[in-house]
C-alpha cells in the first residue's frame, strides 16, 4: 500500500501557508512543523518526509540528506537558497525549488526606505529625541530630487528599485552584465560598462546581486577611492559584496557619508565597528520580513510543493530538470556542448549581450534543441548570476531584454552536428562552434568565423594575430619564460597571410605579466583567457539528472 505523501515545515511559515497545507489534507496530502532542527534530529526528520519547505533558519546540508531514500522535493520560501547543499540534493533526485518573485517589492521598499532614513538621519534623530534631546541642528539631511543613484544589479528586486528611485526624480544609472541597451531605455535608467564606471558619479549605491566569487567585496578599499566623495551606501542583498572593513575605514575618513545595511558578511551578526559609527543604519536582514512577502512566498512555496507531489509539476527549480530522463538522455552530450559554449562566449566580451542566435544543422536538429538553448543560456549566465540552470536561464536572459532564437535545419554539414551560436555585444558579433566526438567529448570547431579544433576544458588562451611567420613560436616563448606550458595548440585562418585566431590549452592560468608578454608579440593583436570546467566536469543540474526520481 502507497504511503500518502507528507511534508515537512522547518521553518515559521505564515499563517496563510499553513491554511493551504490545512487543506491540502482534502488530497490526502499531510504534513507536521518542527523548527529549530540539525544534525540527526535533521536527518532523520528529513528521512521521514517526502517535501520539505523552509525558510533560512535550517541548514540543509549534504549530512542532512545522507542516506534519504524518500524525500523527493525541497522548497525555499523565499529567493536565496545557499542554507540547502543543491549539489547533494542533485545527487539523490531530490528537487530544490525557490520562489523567486515573492519578496521582490518587500525588498525593493525596504532598500529605500533605508536610502531616505539615511539621507534625513531618522534613527539618529530618533534615539535623540528618545533621550528627551531636542537638536534640531544636528540632523542636517540631503534631498533625494537630482542625486544619481547607481545599482549593481539589474534583476526584478533592481529594477524595482530603479522604478521607484525615478519616481523620486533621481537620475539613475546602473550595471548588469546581462541587462541590454535597448531594456535599459525602457527601464529609464543609464546603462554602464562597468562598476568602477559609474562610482565617481553616483551620490547613492545599491548592490542587488548574489553573493558570487566575483561579486565578494565588489565594493573595497580600492573602490571607494574612487568613489564620489560623500555618497551613501546601501545593501540589501547579500553580506560580503561591501567589504565591511574597507566601510569602517571609509567613514573614519570622511570618504563616505553614510552606510545602511540590512545584511552582513557573517549573520547573525550582533557585534561591528560599524555599529559605534556616526552616518551608520542597520537593521537584523529584514528585506522580505514583511506581512505581505512571507504571506506571499509561503503561499508560493506551498504550491509549489503541493503541485509537485500530487502532479510531479515543476517550477521554480534551481537544481534539477522536470524533462523526462530518457529525452533528457538523448542530447545529455550535446548539453554539455551547450553549456560550454555559452560559458566560452560570456568570456569573450566585456559589454553585455544583446542577442543571441543558435542555429543546430545536422542530426541534433531532429532532437529537443529547447533543452541545448536552455542548457547554452544557463552557461553564458552562470557566473553572473547564482541557480542559473536549463529551467530558468531563458527566462533570465528574456527579463534582461536579451533576445534568444533558434533555427535549425537537419541536413549534414561537414560534422553529423553542429550547434553554432552567434551573440551579438556592443558592436561586436562573436561565434562559435562545436560539436560532439562520440557521445560525450565536446569540441570547438568554429571560432569568430574560422575553422579549428579545440577542446572546450581547461584554460584556454584565445588570441587574434595576423597570419604571419613566427607568431606561435614567439606566443610559446612568451609563455615559456613564464613557467606556463602548453599542452594544446590549433590555429584557424581565413586566408593566408591575413587574419587568424588561436586557442591554446594551458596547464595553468597565465599571470598578468605573462598575458602582457603574450599580448606585446608582434603581430598580435589580442589576447584573452577563458576559463571553462574540467573535462568530464557537468554542471550539477545535468549530472544528478539520472538520479533517483
Amino acid at each position: 500500500m502507497q504511503t500518502m505523501p507528507s511534508i515537512i515545515v522547518l521553518d515559521k511559515l505564515s499563517s496563510d501557508g499553513l491554511a493551504l497545507l490545512d487543506a491540502a489534507a482534502d488530497s490526502g496530502i499531510t504534513y507536521e512543523v518542527q523548527t529549530g532542527l540539525a544534525g540527526d534530529d535533521l536527518r532523520e526528520a528529513l528521512a521521514r518526509h517526502d517535501g520539505a519547505i523552509c525558510r533560512s533558519g535550517v541548514k540543509i546540508t549534504a549530512e542532512a540528506l545522507a542516506g534519504n531514500q524518500r524525500l523527493r522535493a525541497i522548497v525555499r520560501a523565499g529567493v536565496g537558497t545557499d542554507n540547502i547543499d543543491k549539489q547533494a540534493a542533485t545527487r539523490q533526485g531530490i528537487v530544490v525549488m525557490n520562489t523567486p518573485a515573492g519578496n521582490t517589492v518587500s525588498t525593493a521598499e525596504h532598500a529605500f526606505a533605508l536610502l531616505l532614513a539615511l539621507s534625513r538621519n531618522i534613527a539618529a534623530a530618533d534615539a535623540s529625541m528618545r533621550s528627551h534631546r531636542w537638536e534640531r541642528g544636528k540632523f542636517m539631511g540631503v534631498q533625494l530630487a537630482g542625486k544619481t543613484l547607481g545599482i549593481v544589479g539589474m534583476g526584478r528586486i533592481g529594477q524595482a528599485v530603479a522604478q521607484r528611485a525615478r519616481a523620486f526624480d533621481m537620475r539613475v544609472v546602473c550595471f548588469d552584465p546581462f541587462l541590454a541597451a535597448e531594456r535599459a531605455g525602457e527601464l529609464g535608467v543609464e546603462l554602464v560598462g562597468s562598476v568602477g564606471d559609474m562610482l565617481p558619479e553616483v551620490d547613492y549605491l545599491t548592490v542587488h546581486t548574489p553573493l558570487t566569487a566575483d561579486t565578494r567585496h565588489l565594493i573595497g578599499k580600492e573602490e571607494l577611492a574612487i568613489l564620489k566623495p560623500g555618497a551613501r551606501l546601501i545593501n540589501c542583498a547579500r553580506g560580503g559584496i561591501y567589504d565591511e572593513a574597507a566601510l569602517v575605514e571609509g567613514l573614519s575618513n570622511g570618504v563616505i557619508a553614510g552606510v545602511a545595511l540590512d545584511v552582513f558578511e557573517d549573520e547573525p551578526c550582533t557585534e561591528s565597528p560599524l555599529f559605534d559609527m556616526p552616518g551608520v543604519l542597520v537593521t537584523p536582514h529584514l528585506g522580505a520580513s514583511t506581512e505581505e512577502a512571507q504571506s506571499q512566498v509561503a503561499i508560493e512555496g506551498v504550491g509549489l510543493l503541493t503541485d509537485f507531489l500530487r502532479t510531479g509539476t515543476v517550477r521554480h527549480s534551481v537544481n534539477s530538470s522536470p524533462i523526462d530522463p530518457a529525452a533528457l538522455e538523448g542530447v545529455r552530450g550535446f548539453l554539455d556542448l551547450g553549456w560550454r559554449l555559452g560559458v566560452l562566449l560570456s568570456q569573450l566580451d566585456d559589454h553585455p549581450p544583446k542577442s543571441v542566435s543558435i542555429a543546430y544543422r545536422g542530426e541534433i536538429a531532429s532532437r529537443n534543441t529547447r533543452l541545448v538553448t536552455a542548457a547554452f543560456a544557463a552557461g553564458l549566465l552562470e557566473t553572473a548570476l547564482e541557480d542559473v540552470n536549463i529551467i530558468n536561464a531563458e527566462m533570465l536572459l528574456r527579463e534582461r531584454g536579451i533576445e534568444l532564437v533558434e533555427q535549425s535545419r537537419t541536413d549534414p554539414g561537414a560534422f553529423s552536428s553542429v550547434v553554432a551560436v552567434d551573440l551579438v555585444a556592443g558592436d561586436q558579433v562573436h561565434r562559435a562552434a562545436g560539436t560532439l566526438f562520440g557521445r560525450s567529448m565536446p569540441r570547438l570547431v568554429q571560432l569568430e568565423g574560422h575553422r579549428l579544433e579545440a577542446y572546450l576544458d581547461g584554460t584556454l588562451l584565445v588570441f587574434t594575430h595576423q597570419d604571419v611567420p613566427g607568431i606561435i613560436g614567439n606566443v610559446g616563448t612568451a609563455f615559456g619564460g613564464s613557467g606556463v606550458n602548453i599542452a594544446q595548440m590549433t590555429v584557424g585562418r581565413s586566408a593566408p597571410g591575413g587574419d587568424a585566431i588561436g586557442v591554446l590549452s594551458l596547464d595553468q592560468e597565465p599571470s598578468a605579466e605573462a598575458l602582457a608578454k603574450v599580448r606585446a608579440c608582434t603581430g598580435v593583436c589580442s589576447a584573452r583567457v577563458c576559463s571553462l570546467p574540467a573535462a568530464g566536469q557537468l554542471p550539477y543540474w545535468l549530472a544528478g539528472s539520472s538520479a533517483r526520481g
